[in-house]
């Protein structure tokens, strides 16, 4: 039977009121409002009201029926499990009923609230959905058809996963061919969600779609030329996608389609221009690239060039006509969240243990605040990509076009071709050489030029020649680039001194100790900014600081750097609580300082020891509440743990063992305990990084732990996590040579005790303290093995090879070391006979033998 259902007319007016006054821009009223509405969830039938407004009542004015639907769809969201049967029947009916009305408004509104519904798990619970919304396409009623295809393009965006699996019997055998009917479509609007709906099964590669896959490109072709733009947007997309996964299907064509693309990368509408100019960046990633576009070059490249133009709208965004606004504080939704990258060790590898160029300033991120991805950008992606297939190929298209834009009278045009030859720098390099000697200095003229965007696009540009700047004689570029970008750091535009911030921590990367002369004056520069700058340019001023002193390193260690340094960092540190996540990039910063710094920063290590233990521990106490009561406790925000135990590494590193005092004074070790079997690999790694920075440092307080963290390790050596994987095998591997250390020494105060076991660790040993430079821990420990070898010279028989080799990783070994060497390696020799001697040492590699012979005459 039919449900039926009528409101209550005094509850029907309660709920209207709510709604009414839910539009007030009064937030108190809204704060009540809210109150109300989630009191009224007690009362099952209140979905009802909810949807009888949004279906029924024809009288309300279209926002509030809109609104209504809008916080049942939230309802579901949160509650849909508790519904009674028949108020989801009936909103369900309803859905069904009403996807036709005459609104556009109220059709969407529908249509949110069925692919809710739908993706509560409910699609296997409304068998006649699919088969519904489906039949009600073909309906003659312009209004039932589109709204049905709203639904449709919804659900298809978000359950694609589940309409191809077995679990609803595959009802994309029937939707695909049906949506392709409807590319034809007489009305523009149904067509875009035809073709929208199939797009949504490309990259998945499904089999429905992929049956139909010709008729689908013919399809797509007939709607090259379409008037509508939201379907040319839609068919650029299409053929994007279709590149990564049929471009067997797309080659015949492809003269066909590269000459389109052209066409609506030019697009009157920004949108379509924007998705046709995905097509160059993808492209650049096939292998057939190269082949592919060569002879559309001479057009490819005058439309890319010119795409890389700020429009009219860009400048109003980026309020390009206010140069100084140095003093206005940043709004907060300004500051992007900032990813931490957690510490690796091993080499220095980056995050997945290949050694890729992956500097994050580098990519083409030159004006954040315009809708983030923009024609302008998407351009000089793609240019940047295709200067990298094609090499200096491209020199001959982009020339000539340079000459014009960068000598341009017109900053727009001038501000594009800066951004060009920055795009080009990675790719185009060698070509570039010899014209660079005539653009640097432009380019370091045009630092000053008037206009606030063209001095922060040519901070960029400049970066991306960093590293041919540097290879030059320090005074004939680097020395004025720097003094310019110093200059700029503290210019009165925002956007400016972060773009110089930027470029001068990419040249600080590149130029390292080529600085040392002028630290003085860099000092000067960044801390003076450090009064001067606002929220957002103050993260980028730490990155800049924190870079400097991993580039000079040691020499930074002079008291009055330290003294100009140190306060004002410290004074931030002392401002910022626990809480604040703008401690992420001091704490990163602080932890590079330490390095450089060594005893240098003893005076300040205490109070930033503590803080980084507190840390940790309070981040541990927290999650340890959430996991106990998720109802009650918040997760923690586990960055902060991360970022501490990496200054922890950073101390260890630069203070060695004067941190000894500062680790037995506190419980660092059972808090590393813990981390190390945190569920998030980021701070497994830096407990391991740090671990063996610890390890280094002050090993007899690790000692006592290691029976408890080599299983840990060891179930860490997992190559799926490869950073987290590399962290723990290095720090395996510290643990080895103090424990070889000790081992060694033990053996030069009792070797009468531990000779006799000689034979279990000779190999091992040999093999963890090759690896290590000379320094009197290696001094010592080698005297204890010569002298246990002496004690019991048979036990080092079966791997003598391995001493061999040992021995041979001693640069200058001090001279009574030396002999002792001598005396076993000749005893070993007139032991076994030169003939023996001559077929022993033919094992071994060419440069141990000539070791030996060089060094011990054997």
């Amino acid at each position: 039977m039919e449900y039926e259902w009528k409101p209550d007319e005094q509850g029907l007016q309660q709920i209207l009121q709510l709604l009414k006054e839910s539009q007030s821009p009064d937030t108190t009223i809204q704060r009540t409002v809210q109150q109300k509405l989630e009191q009224l969830n007690q009362y099952p039938d209140f979905n009802n009201y909810l949807i009888f407004v949004l279906t029924k009542l024809k009288s309300e004015d279209e926002p509030t029926r809109s609104l209504s639907g809008l916080i049942l769809k939230n309802n579901v969201k949160a509650h849909f499990q508790n519904f009674p049967n028949g108020v989801t029947d009936f909103i369900k009916s309803e859905c069904l009923n009403n996807i036709g009305d005459s609104s556009p408004l109220i059709r969407a509104t529908v249509g949110i609230l069925i692919t809710t519904i739908a993706s509560k798990g409910e699609l296997q619970n409304w068998p006649d959905l699919l088969p519904k919304l489906c039949s009600l396409l073909d309906s003659e009623d312009y209004n039932t058809c589109e709204g049905a295809f709203g639904a449709l393009q919804k659900i298809c965006e978000d359950s694609a996963e589940i309409l191809d699996s077995d679990v609803l019997d595959r009802p994309l055998n029937i939707m695909i061919p049906k949506f392709l009917q409807f590319f034809k479509h007489s009305s523009p609007k149904i067509r875009s969600h035809a073709v929208a709906c199939v797009n949504q099964f490309i990259i998945s590669r499904t089999q429905a779609l992929m049956l139909h896959i010709d008729s689908f490109i013919e399809n797509l072709f007939a709607l090259a030329g379409d008037e509508e733009p939201e379907v040319r947007k839609n068919v650029c997309r299409a053929l994007v996608m279709l590149l990564e996964v049929r471009m067997d299907r797309l080659l015949p064509h492809m003269h066909n389609i590269v000459e389109y693309m052209l066409q609506r990368t030019q697009d009157q509408d920004e949108n379509v221009a924007l998705e046709a100019c995905e097509f160059w960046l993808t492209l650049a990633e096939q292998p057939i690239c190269k082949d592919v576009l060569v002879r559309h070059l001479p057009k490819l490249i005058p439309v890319l060039v010119n795409g890389m133009k700020y429009s009219d709208i860009d400048i109003i965004l980026l309020k390009g006509d206010v140069e100084e606004d140095e003093t206005i504080p940043d709004s907060e939704q300004d500051i992007r969240p900032r990813f931490h990258r957690s510490r690796t060790v091993a080499q220095q590898h980056d995050e997945d243990g290949i050694e890729e160029e992956d500097d994050d300033d580098d990519e083409i991120d030159d004006d954040d605040t315009v809708s983030d991805w923009n024609l302008r950008k998407c351009s000089a992606a793609a240019l940047d990509v295709l200067a990298n297939v094609y090499r200096d190929e491209l020199l001959p298209h982009i020339l000539p076009l340079l000459k014009e834009l960068l000598f341009h009278h017109e900053w727009v045009v001038k501000e594009s071709g800066i951004l060009v030859l920055g795009a080009i720098a990675e790719g185009c390099m060698q070509g570039m050489i010899p014209y660079l000697p005539e653009l640097i200095p432009h380019l370091i003229q045009c630092l000053s030029d008037k206009k606030a965007l063209v001095r922060s696009i040519t901070c960029w540009t400049l970066s991306r020649y960093a590293h041919w700047v540097v290879s030059q004689p320090p005074d004939t570029y680097l020395k004025p680039l720097m003094t310019e970008l110093l200059k700029r750091i503290l210019d009165s535009n925002k956007r400016v001194q972060e773009a110089a911030c930027s470029a001068f921590a990419t040249l600080e990367e590149e130029a390292c100790t080529e600085l040392v002369p002028y630290l003085a004056y860099i000092l000067d520069t960044l801390v003076f900014a450090f009064s001067k700058y606002q929220h957002k340019n103050l993260l980028i001023l730490y990155d800049a600081i924190g870079t400097l002193a991993d580039s000079v390193g040691h020499h930074l260690n002079k008291p009055e750097y330290i003294q100009m340094l140190m306060p004002p960092l410290i004074q931030k540190w002392n401002m910022l609580k626990d809480e604040d996540k703008d401690l992420f990039p001091l704490l990163e910063c602080l932890s590079s300082v330490a390095t450089a710094l060594q005893s240098g920063f003893l005076p300040y290590c205490e109070p930033v020891y503590q803080r980084c233990v507190n840390l940790v521990q309070k981040t541990l106490a927290q999650a340890m509440l959430n996991n106990a009561h998720p109802d009650q406790y918040e997760a923690p925000d586990k960055d902060f743990m991360i970022v501490a135990l990496d200054l922890l590494s950073g101390l260890a590193e630069g203070l060695g063992g004067n941190i000894e005092q500062l680790v037995a004074r506190s419980n660092i070790l059972t808090l590393m305990y813990q981390c190390m079997q945190d569920k998030m690999p980021e701070v497994r790694q830096s407990s391991f990084a740090l671990l063996g920075d610890l390890t280094k440092a002050c090993f007899p307080h690790v000692k006592p732990c290691i029976a408890d963290f080599m299983p840990i390790l060891g179930t860490n050596l997992n190559p799926e996590f490869i950073s987290v994987c590399n962290n723990a095998t290095w720090a395996i591997g510290e643990i080895s040579i103090q424990m070889a250390i000790t081992i060694g020494r033990l053996g030069y105060v009792c070797p009468q005790e531990v000779a006799p076991m000689l034979q279990q660790f000779i190999r091992p040993w040999c093999t963890s303290l090759r690896n290590i430079r000379d320094n009197e821990e290696k001094d010592s420990a080698f005297r204890g093995i010569c002298t246990m070898i002496s004690v019991n010279p048979s036990g080092v028989i079966q791997d003598f090879i391995f001493f061999c080799d040992a021995v041979a990783s001693w640069i200058n070994p001090k001279d009574d070391l030396r002999d002792m060497f001598c005396k076993i390696l000749h005893g070993f020799k007139n032991q076994v006979g030169d003939e023996n001697w001559r077929r022993f040492s033919d094992q071994f590699p060419l440069p141990l033998k000539e070791r030996l012979a060089a060094f011990y005459g054997v």
